[in-house]
């Protein structure tokens, strides 16, 4: 995140200033996020780089024009869409196919009891949130492999599953910026990241499953 908006001024004044430090700053924070949502428009990891390079560029020569009326993180991304769309990407109809094509749950419907059982009424309700890894060497180390397998297994998502899940749960865009920076419908953005997020949630059950 960029910060504040006082902080975001402070930023967009020092990189209209040609402060070195800032841009490169903002190319360390941005880049692996534009490049996985790059990659969800172009065939290639190479054509993803391009898109990337060329949207740094885009930046330099057009931050005097940013009129603020958007996050700059918006408009970064939303410069580096275009310039992706202008380079022969997948039409819109690609989410839906996909969509199509993961036909069935996420998960066994087994796995669930009932909202008929009589001996665990309202169980949903009494959930907690789960309990982060403890605060020592060994629990730093399992979440640090965690962090590591759920960058690996986004990697592996179909394109927009991918894009979708980066822009959502690793740069924090709401519902309504990602259909709109995606021209997804809601009911399409919710349905590529809830499938997203059960591919990664189940690698993550494997190999919590495998480790015991």
């Amino acid at each position: 995140m960029i910060g504040t908006e006082d902080d975001e001024s402070q930023l967009v004044a020092a990189l209209r200033a040609g402060d070195e430090s800032a841009f490169a700053g903002l190319v360390d924070r941005y880049t692996p996020a534009l490049l996985r949502v790059a990659r969800g428009y172009v065939r290639t990891n190479e054509s993803a780089e391009e898109v990337v390079q060329e949207t740094w560029i885009a930046l330099v020569k057009g931050i005097d024009k940013f009129e603020g009326r958007s996050s700059l993180r918006t408009w970064l991304f939303t410069v580096m869409i275009n310039i992706a769309k202008t380079r022969g990407i997948r039409d819109q109809r690609i989410a839906e196919v996909e969509v199509a094509a993961f036909g069935g749950g996420t998960v066994d419907p087994g796995r669930f009891r009932p909202a008929s059982d009589p001996d665990w009424p309202g169980h949903w309700k009494d959930q907690r949130a789960p309990a982060p890894f403890p605060d020592t060497p060994e629990g730093s180390v399992l979440g640090s492999e965690f962090l590591a397998l759920a960058r690996r297994e986004l990697d592996k998502l179909p394109d927009r599953q991918r894009t979708v899940v980066a822009l959502r749960d690793m740069l924090g865009f709401d519902s309504a910026e990602v259909c709109e920076l995606l021209d997804l419908s809601v009911a399409n953005q919710r349905v590529l990241l809830h499938r997203g997020r059960a591919a990664i949630r189940q690698a993550l059950e494997d190999y919590l499953r495998e480790a015991r």
